[in-house]
């Protein structure tokens, strides 16, 4: 047996050697192919299907990467989690991933990319904090617009131009006015909740701001229309921790409130992202994340990817004598792909849950608000996942 056999088994090289253990080896050597086979085993026990509406998949690029800083950091001997954020060495991972934003998502001159906490619910309040001077408008298209919506309140005027809530949220409002007067206009352009998505920029004569918490990198952006973007990190780029804001330094300043330090933008701005200890280990991860993206083709690469897996799940819901989708086709969301029983097969569901679970299949169960099913179909999740809660939906279904 080799020495790292030896250790394997918890018995040193130099014990084994000293004595003479040659006649135990094939015994050990047994006890070494049962304890490997096992850990294959419990490998493959552990490998799911993760379709969890976030925190969510990250890809295996990431997450090998990540776990390898845990141990040694860029080869500094220290690991990612007691790293100061005032090395260089942390000072160019935030620098880089601001960079590769800047990158994929082709944003212009005049926007600074900027690596925040408190989740995109802190950014409901910094909004309006930083920007509503007299009156902002807003769309409303689910719970998270919702709570935008009651934060800005607090801050001035808002009108909410339409709202899809008396239809609990099943389609995207089309036929509304944005007043001109607004300050900006507010639209969150993905609903994980309940599985509606605006996959396009809209064109109206006052700035956008949007919450793309669960849909950045998966289409391009026309950046010059927004003067702010933003969205929690632990869908589409990182784990929980971090949230992201691409902001157009020219709006901010304008309003006439004192704004606390911490709720200035402007605070961000000035000291890259690192007025207080950012969310080091979680910006780590968002820039192996990018770091993926770029090698995959960027954002174009990964938009197909994704309308491919929905049109997938999607084509099969439609098919199905026992599923039915629970959005509007024209507004179907390619991230969370939402369904139901139909009516005579209600009570199948909690079995259909059950039946998933036993395969492997997590995080399908959909939103109280909308009961069901719920799969998010994230830019790290592959096919292969899709096709598999396909096959696993068909076997279903010819049980019953």
């Amino acid at each position: 047996m080799r020495n790292s056999d030896w250790k394997f088994c918890g018995i040193k090289p130099a014990i084994a050697k000293d004595y003479r253990l040659k006649r135990y080896s094939a015994l050990i050597f047994v006890i070494y192919l049962h304890i490997e086979s096992e850990i294959i085993k419990n490998y493959y026990d552990m490998k799911k299907h993760n379709f969890y509406a976030g925190p969510s998949i990250l890809s295996q690029y990431a997450i090998d990467r990540a776990a390898e800083a845990v141990r040694d950091f860029d080869g500094t001997g220290l690991s990612i989690l007691e790293i100061s954020h005032r090395s260089k060495e942390f000072q160019a991972v935030i620098d880089e991933a601001a960079a590769l934003f800047k990158e994929l998502l082709d944003i212009p001159e005049g926007y600074k990319v900027l690596f925040l906490g408190g989740g995109a619910s802190l950014q409901f309040c910094m909004v309006p904090f930083n920007l509503l001077r007299h009156k902002a408008a807003y769309l409303d298209t689910g719970t998270w617009a919702n709570k935008a919506i009651k934060e800005a309140r607090l801050f001035g005027e808002v009108d909410v131009v339409a709202s899809s809530k008396e239809a609990n949220y099943t389609f995207v409002p089309k036929d509304f006015t944005v007043p001109a007067d607004a300050d900006y206009f507010h639209i969150t352009t993905n609903n994980t909740i309940y599985g509606t998505e605006l996959r396009r920029d809209l064109d109206v004569a006052v700035p956008m701001v949007a919450d793309m918490s669960s849909d950045i990198f998966s289409r391009p952006i026309d950046v010059k229309k927004y003067d702010l973007i933003y969205g929690g990190a632990q869908k589409n780029l990182a784990p929980a921790g971090v949230t992201f804001v691409i902001v157009k330094e020219e709006a901010l300043g304008k309003v006439e409130r004192a704004i606390p330090t911490m709720l200035d933008y402007r605070t961000h701005v000035d000291k890259g992202s690192m007025f207080n200890t950012p969310p080091v280990y979680a910006i780590y991860v968002a820039l192996q994340t990018l770091r993926w993206y770029r090698e995959l083709g960027g954002v174009e690469a990964l938009q197909k990817l994704d309308e491919a897996k929905a049109a997938r799940l999607y084509e099969a819901i439609d098919a199905s004598r026992i599923f039915t989708g629970t959005v509007v086709p024209e507004d179907r969301s390619i991230m969370n792909v939402c369904f139901v029983m139909k009516p005579e097969y209600k009570e199948l569901e909690a079995d259909f849950a059950a039946f998933a679970a036993e395969r492997g299949i997590v995080g399908v169960k959909g939103h109280r608000s909308v009961g069901g099913f719920r799969a998010s179909l994230y830019n790290a999740l592959p096919m292969s996942s899709v096709e598999f809660l396909i096959d696993t939906m068909k076997e279903f279904e010819a049980k019953h």
